[in-house]
């Protein structure tokens, strides 16, 4: 009698897995949806895809008219972030690492996002330990030099949103006091640059500029390092020449000429990291499985 072969047991798709699939049945050249478009689609069961669907519209992940679905404000939302931020690495990160190599310190490039601030680069090498970061990584915003450079060009009512929310101090030295941290931002104003003192790492300071024209701050580039103390002054020229490269690069006369000349991009867009970190929230704190 021939022994019957045994299949390798797969485990049956994970919640992710699964809502993944439903969000990549948008990714073709239909803006809407059938629930047996999403089934046929997606290749998950009928009564899994119409749950996903639903908790997708209610999260605003999808918007529902009649009987199909299409994109919501929050995939757009994150969607252009993304794009965003893919754009401003890919014009800054030759200048960092000319600023890193010129200056030998941790050089990082930041974003708001709410009361702190987001490393989108980071320049200087594992082996610099004393600056406990990570692309990816969040610190409080009113501790770092990024944070306040961004905050002193950037609608009063970001900083008073931050305010609001508590200064927490990582360091002795961080600014706790409301007053404290508006002095500190008109100075920043004053000189176009920030700094910070061993606020955010005991031992570390850092001096930072923003990223902008004549409106508010996108982002920030810092330079940090242990002991930088006694020659930020010395520094903060390079930094402030560093991201007004960067903002020519992006938003200077010369940019539409740049533009022209890359390539296309891609036609399918892939969910963003920060989205799927986003939906990985929701599903970690989902009851209707």
């Amino acid at each position: 009698m021939p022994q019957q072969t045994q299949q390798p047991h797969q485990a049956p798709p994970s919640l992710l897995e699964k809502a993944a699939l439903v969000l990549g049945a948008f990714d073709g050249p239909e803006p809407r949806l059938s629930l047996t478009d999403v089934v046929r689609r997606s290749g998950i069961p009928r009564s899994s895809a119409h749950r996903i669907l639903d908790q997708l519209v209610q999260l605003r992940w999808l918007d529902r008219e009649g009987r199909d679905y299409r994109m919501g404000m929050r995939m757009l939302e994150l969607g252009a972030l993304a794009a965003h931020h893919n754009r401003l690495r890919r014009a800054a990160l030759p200048h960092l690492h000319s600023l890193h190599e010129s200056t030998g310190h941790l050089v990082h490039l930041s974003v708001l996002d709410g009361p702190e601030v987001v490393f989108l680069e980071r320049i200087g090498g594992l082996d610099d330990t004393s600056v406990p970061s990570r692309v990816g990584g969040r610190m409080p915003a009113h501790c770092t030099a990024s944070g306040k450079a961004i905050l002193a060009f950037s609608e009063p009512a970001a900083a008073e949103q931050v305010i609001a929310r508590g200064l927490r101090p990582r360091t002795p030295r961080s600014l706790v006091h409301p007053i404290a941290l508006r002095t500190e931002l008109a100075a920043a104003r004053d000189r176009g640059f920030a700094y910070d003192r061993e606020e955010s790492v005991r031992g570390v300071a850092c001096v930072a500029a923003p990223l902008r024209g004549a409106g508010r701050a996108v982002a920030a580039i810092s330079l940090s390092g242990k002991g930088l103390h006694r020659d930020l002054d010395r520094f903060a020229p390079a930094v402030l020449a560093c991201a007004r490269t960067v903002w020519r690069e992006l938003y200077g006369p010369g940019r539409a000429r740049r533009a022209a000349s890359a390539p296309p991009p891609s036609r399918r867009q892939d969910l963003s990291e920060q989205a799927m970190d986003n939906m990985m929230g929701w599903l970690r704190t989902s009851e209707w499985m």
